[in-house]
């Protein structure tokens, strides 16, 4: 059984352009996963403490015969690869990577560690836009479009760096 589900990706630390596109690559390598499509890059505003650097941002849009668990594991596994420390909440970061959406589940805190969707996806700039340019006809476990659930982003904290 194959699940679409997508992963979002973010740096500001030892170049977060460069750091972005070394993620992509290593998920392309992941074990039963295909990387679909993957999003431009983004820089933006962090959203946590101000006193950081802005983050470059990116969606891939993968199938894999992962769980969620499985995948959740996996990508936590890159990060330590990529050195991924975490000093505060919401602080600077060498490399973050977060299952979006997996599918059509709806995940709750019932399991450890993982919420699917992402708690935050709807309500970022930096998230949604990039999905949507992957998948514009992307729905939620509610059954709704995502294009349908945006409200007007205040698109001056996002600024696109480069097509894939």
């Amino acid at each position: 059984m194959t699940t679409d589900a997508i992963v979002g990706i973010g740096s500001n630390l030892c170049g977060p352009i460069e750091q972005v596109q070394n993620a992509i690559a290593r998920l392309s390598r992941l074990a039963s996963t295909e990387v679909l499509a993957q999003s431009s890059l983004y820089m933006s505003s962090p959203q946590g403490p101000q006193d950081q650097q802005d983050f470059c941002n990116a969606v891939v849009l993968i199938r894999t015969q992962l769980s969620a668990v499985e995948l959740l594991f996996s990508l936590q596994a890159i990060e330590d690869e990529f050195g991924r420390v975490k000093t505060r909440h919401w602080g600077e970061r060498i490399i973050d990577l977060d299952i979006i959406f997996f599918g059509q589940d709806k995940i709750t805190q019932d399991t450890p560690h993982l919420v699917v969707p992402h708690p935050y996806a709807l309500e970022r700039d930096f998230v949604v836009i990039p999905v949507l340019e992957v998948t514009p006809n992307w729905v939620l476990p509610c059954g709704t479009h995502l294009a349908e659930t945006v409200n007007e982003f205040d698109s001056h904290n996002l600024q696109k760096l480069a097509s894939p």
